[in-house]
């Protein structure tokens, strides 16, 4: 595995490159100030979604910031009450007026929940959009192999990205294997547990590298060949979550928390896979 640092980046389907480390937005209440200070640290990915009601506060960071546009890798995503292919046409230009930007590096399909029929009308109107250049790479997020196999089916190109819940205590082993045997690129949200990383097998890693648990997590992920999304509103955290480039997790410690799988009862959010 070639060495990771803040600036790696992995190569989409869609030719474009995606910063490896995110930072999460979802129920961050100052956004703005969290966002400035994620770029401080140096992330360069942010994660957001329309129904995270915050697109315009990242936009904000992103023109306060004075860095570059080309260097940053913004993401929103449509939830399935706006799925449909002429509201998911109109929510693209919505989330372009709100973030004030010419164009969305990533935008996702949020969740499977509407219906094999609403999902496929909305992936055309995302490859619509991308084709029109407001959208850079297009992707879905909580879709199982059966989701992504319907899209497929129909003869359309693959999602770039698949954003799924990840973390050692839910794995989702079948549809990280259907991802990559398909080159689309793992996304990880709840990387770090939500805070809740006080298993034993955890504590005794991060002892033993002197590390916080959260950089443990995050490092696995990593490690895994995962994009982990790590989210927080406290500056402390959002540094440390990025500082996990010093040190690696050596074949023992992964194994160590590979066994802690339990899959689908290991999620902790609402991880829809499952959804018909």
């Amino acid at each position: 595995m070639a060495a990771l640092a803040l600036e790696s980046v992995v190569k989409l389907s869609s030719g474009y490159t995606m910063p490896l480390l995110g930072f999460g937005v979802y129920q961050n209440y100052d956004t703005k100030a969290s966002v400035l200070e994620a770029f401080a640290a140096g992330y360069r990915h942010i994660d957001s979604a329309q129904v995270y009601r915050n697109e315009a506060h990242v936009g904000a960071a992103v023109h306060e910031s004075s860095l570059p546009r080309e260097e940053l890798f913004i993401t929103t995503k449509v939830v399935s009450k706006n799925h449909g292919y002429e509201k998911t046409l109109s929510g693209v230009d919505e989330s372009l007026k709100k973030f004030g930007f010419d164009y969305i590096d990533l935008f996702l399909i949020h969740d499977p929940f509407s219906g094999k029929g609403l999902r496929l009308a909305t992936w055309k109107a995302l490859i619509e959009a991308r084709d029109a250049g407001k959208i850079r790479s297009i992707g879905v997020s909580n879709f199982s192999d059966k989701h992504l196999e319907e899209i497929r089916d129909h003869g359309l190109e693959m999602p770039s990205v698949n954003q799924i819940e990840l973390h050692p205590f839910c794995q989702q082993k079948p549809i990280v294997e259907y991802c990559r045997k398909h080159a689309i690129v793992v996304q990880a949200y709840c990387p770090i547990l939500r805070g809740k990383m006080d298993h034993e097998v955890i504590q005794e890693i991060a002892k033993k590298h002197a590390r916080d648990p959260a950089q443990i997590l995050i490092r696995w992920s990593l490690q895994r060949g995962f994009v982990p999304l790590p989210k927080s509103a406290t500056p402390g955290r959002i540094h440390s979550n990025a500082q996990v480039y010093d040190f690696s997790l050596n074949e023992d410690d992964m194994k160590d928390l590979d066994s802690l799988d339990r899959g689908a009862e290991g999620a902790i959010s609402w991880n829809p896979v499952g959804a018909p």
